[in-house]
């Protein structure tokens, strides 16, 4: 069973990581996220969660206005193969949560390490980085070397490169 956004936001202050929360509407696209800016500062999201031809699955977290080339992602993050998305059904599996979700967040579910977290070395130049808690209805915001912290302490390193164009 998936963690909940309250399992999650209790996990992160057992690990001694300070976070802030903000709820809102659902949010599905960055588009609709782009709305509350002004209101959360610091660096926004964008996760793809993609898979290459061997199964191994990749979670890319860029900034929210990031370009990726996805004809070429795959020789940056180590893919076997060319990548696509992965579906709905791995992703819940995987991460524990559904698309219009995917968050950094979601290794709190990966307990078999079957993920492998990519981070773009440009969002890590922000002082806070702000992702989703497990749900598309709230804003979590989180210091970036704490949120190295929280991927770490899930078992996973995480993988700082240059993704964006």
């Amino acid at each position: 069973m998936p963690k909940t956004t309250e399992e999650l936001l209790d996990y992160l202050d057992a690990l001694g990581i300070r976070t802030t929360t903000v709820r809102h509407a659902p949010l599905f696209t960055v588009a609709d996220s782009q709305a509350l800016r002004g209101e959360i500062p610091g660096g926004h999201t964008k996760n793809l969660f993609l898979k290459d031809k061997k199964d191994n699955y990749f979670l890319v977290t860029v900034e929210e206005d990031a370009e990726i080339d996805l004809k070429q992602i795959h020789h940056v993050i180590g893919a076997a193969s060319r990548v696509s998305f992965g579906r709905p059904e791995a992703l819940m599996d995987l991460l524990g949560v559904i698309p219009g979700a995917v968050t950094a967040f979601g290794l709190v579910n990966d307990d078999a390490g079957r993920v492998r977290f990519v981070i773009d070395a440009a969002l890590m130049e922000h002082g806070t980085i702000n992702a989703h808690p497990l749900t598309n209805e709230a804003t979590t915001s989180i210091a970036a070397e704490d949120l190295m912290a929280f991927v770490r302490a899930t078992g996973h390193e995480p993988a700082i490169l240059k993704v964006s164009a």
